[in-house]
């Protein structure tokens, strides 16, 4: 999908320029689709929002499945800011598409919550291998869903996650073929990224974790995996969508699958901390 621009009203650096855009787009809804490559400096995060009462919990699992479920912030109750990511954040309106559960039963799509918001609602933001997929790609290694424009392939498996209060459920894993030599490159660079997922969970035979099938996704589009590649699978932050399914909280909020919020952080300060 095309990256979103607005007009420049100032003359701030070429990367901020685009970044500004994004965020602007997204806020006004003119931007609903995936963000892999979007203002691919800046650090993305999966949402999950929670009343209150299932927060303590939630944040248990996270504890206990740090890498598909790396907490990079959690919020203040009723409070929609995220100051430690963005000092302009509105975590009502920042995020391009979002998903509503009542009950585990997805029930609505909506690009802005602002009329769904509630004083007891506390937002999670979990490391997204979005923020990984530019360290792979500057150390020259092709991802081929970028190349087409794709949302990456995202797979449930037969992996299961250690539960905690209500929540458990499978390791959910996003895939992307590379070359052998890329692969082990791949592995070294996430690697020095455990906040947006680490290295990689698994290479290799696909029916080993339990995906029967690679053309058929969970989510996400599928892309081709070449007779000279590995399927490389890292630990995805749509995991904690499969908990919330088992859990059934009577109300939450996601990001829908590859539409993540864009943060004000840049990925090496994300290596860095």
């Amino acid at each position: 999908m095309p990256v979103p621009c607005l007009p420049s009203e100032s003359k701030p650096a070429a990367g901020d320029e685009a970044f500004a855009a994004t965020r602007t787009a997204i806020r006004e809804g003119r931007y609903t689709g995936h963000t892999s490559g979007l203002a691919a400096d800046r650090v993305q995060g999966n949402l999950v929002i929670l009343p209150q009462a299932w927060a303590l919990d939630f944040l248990r699992y996270c504890q206990a499945n740090r890498k598909p479920c790396p907490v990079l912030a959690v919020s203040e109750p009723g409070d929609p800011r995220l100051p430690t990511l963005g000092a302009g954040i509105d975590i009502r309106s920042d995020v391009p598409r979002y998903r509503v559960w009542r009950h585990g039963e997805l029930v609505d799509e909506p690009t802005d919550i602002g009329g769904l918001w509630r004083d007891d609602l506390v937002s999670f933001v979990i490391g997204c291998s979005f923020s990984f997929e530019q360290a792979l790609l500057d150390g020259g290694i092709p991802l081929r869903h970028v190349q087409q424009g794709r949302n990456v392939a995202m797979y449930r498996t037969s992996i299961a996650t250690v539960p905690a209060g209500p929540f458990g459920g499978p390791l959910v894993v996003s895939m992307r073929p590379l070359k052998a030599a890329a692969a082990i490159q791949a592995v070294q660079i996430t690697a020095r990224l455990p906040e947006v997922h680490g290295a990689p969970v698994h290479l290799g035979d696909p029916a080993l974790i339990g995906i029967a099938d690679l053309s058929r996704p969970d989510y996400g589009d599928a892309v081709e995996v070449m007779a000279d590649e590995l399927p490389v699978f890292w630990a995805c932050g749509v995991t904690p969508q499969a908990a919330l399914a088992r859990a059934r909280p009577e109300f939450c909020i996601t990001h829908a699958p590859g539409a993540m919020l864009i943060t004000d952080l840049t990925n090496p300060q994300l290596a860095a901390r």
